[in-house]
């Protein structure tokens, strides 16, 4: 065995060892049945951490949307669209989420995990490297790992500030070279912690500094604000965000990522970044499909009013059953575990006797003791659900907790 190979199990012993092994479990989801999937037995699973917020995934609207470009031409892209020709349904999709976000332009990616990445690095590799002249980016201490990612791969200089913290964003902001291009980057909602940045008090400081604003608002498009166009269009800042970043794969129902913003911009990205350059385009399915839930969500504010009523329906319940529920902000609805064994444990007793899964969360993606899991209650999750859920839970959870202790 080689060093590499040697190094790989013993990172792997040492994953299993700290209870962070991650397994994927096999759940097929169910389109007229959502959120309910099927196990390989073929069960019934509630799932209750699904990204498929709105309950888009299996829409007939959608559905059918894919089915005629699938029939009309074909399930795949055929390649970039440098090579093969840009779809009218990419064009039209593009289009429609500049509209959404008020902004010139928009630009298709394959993921949001690559918009993020292509879409950071690029920019921020764009200036002279000298030490008054390279890019300055200020970085939310909790910002999501592509953004992370795209920074890295960049020669910019890199100030993380604390999590939504005005007072330290600003003192780096003060000691970076005057002259020095800026940019600060962060999400709306962050999706572990379930909490909103402060995007005005953001973009107050962006003006006073000059630096420009980089928003990742994945977990929040199609769901906040009067069109669903994220946090910043209900608090109503959209308009001073300088690039927004989201997903066709949550609230949307479908898949892709994008970035919207300043025609010179998108453009620039798209003529220069190899994240998108070198990347197949969406298949005509998707962007069929995608285009169909824009247009569709944009429209449907009962959808997102339901939505937020059953997130606060299983905060009620959480607290009235004394669970250690996290603070949220959002519609996102975490439930402290704090040990990564246990979390493992309470995740698998939910599922092998409940029928019910929800998504343990642990180190890296939280830090170790604050291990959780993770509920994002739809539109379609009822009542009598989360009555079961409670009851599931109180019925794993406290004893579980005093058979660790």
């Amino acid at each position: 065995m080689n060093a590499f190979h040697a190094l790989c199990r013993q990172s792997l012993d040492s994953i299993r060892a700290q209870g962070r092994y991650r397994t994927f479990t096999p759940l097929a989801k169910q389109a007229d049945g959502f959120p309910y999937y099927r196990d390989p037995a073929g069960k019934d699973v509630l799932v209750w951490s699904s990204n498929d917020y709105l309950a888009m995934g299996g829409h007939p609207v959608l559905v059918e949307a894919a089915c005629e470009a699938a029939r009309s031409m074909g399930v795949g892209a055929g390649g970039t669209r440098n090579i093969s020709g840009t779809s009218p349904l990419i064009d039209a999709l593009e289009r429609e989420l500049a509209d959404l976000h008020g902004k010139q332009a928009a630009l298709l990616f394959t993921s949001g995990f690559v918009s993020n990445q292509a879409s950071l690095s690029t920019i921020l590799n764009s200036m002279p490297a000298g030490p008054d002249l390279r890019w300055q980016v200020f970085s939310d201490a909790k910002n999501h790992a592509s953004m992370i990612a795209g920074i890295k791969g960049s020669k910019a200089a890199v100030n993380i500030f604390h999590h939504n913290d005005m007072a330290h964003l600003e003192a780096l902001l003060k000691a970076a070279p005057p002259a020095a291009p800026k940019l600060i980057v962060f999400e709306s909602v962050y999706s572990m912690d379930a909490d909103i940045a402060p995007i005005g008090a953001i973009c107050d400081l962006a003006t006073r500094y000059g630096a420009m604003t980089y928003l990742d608002e994945v977990h929040a498009v199609g769901m906040y604000g009067p069109n669903g166009g994220g946090v910043s269009e209900r608090d109503r800042v959209a308009h001073r965000v300088d690039i927004v970043e989201g997903t066709l794969a949550k609230a949307f129902g479908c898949h892709g990522g994008y970035i919207a913003g300043d025609t010179d911009v998108v453009d620039f990205i798209r003529s220069t970044a190899p994240g998108f350059i070198f990347t197949t385009s969406l298949p005509p399915p998707t962007a069929a499909a995608a285009l169909a839930a824009v247009r569709h969500v944009r429209a449907d504010q009962a959808r997102r009013d339901k939505l937020f009523e059953r997130a606060d329906a299983l905060k009620r319940r959480f607290d009235a059953a004394g669970l250690p529920r996290i603070e949220s902000e959002s519609h996102i609805v975490p439930l402290h575990i704090g040990d990564a064994d246990l979390v493992m444990e309470v995740s698998n007793r939910l599922l092998n006797e409940f029928g019910m899964y929800a998504t343990p969360i642990n180190y890296p993606t939280v830090p170790r003791g604050e291990e959780r899991l993770r509920f994002t209650p739809g539109p379609l999750h009822t009542d009598a659900m989360m009555d079961a859920l409670v009851a599931a839970l109180l019925a794993i959870v406290q004893p579980a907790r005093r058979a660790a202790a």
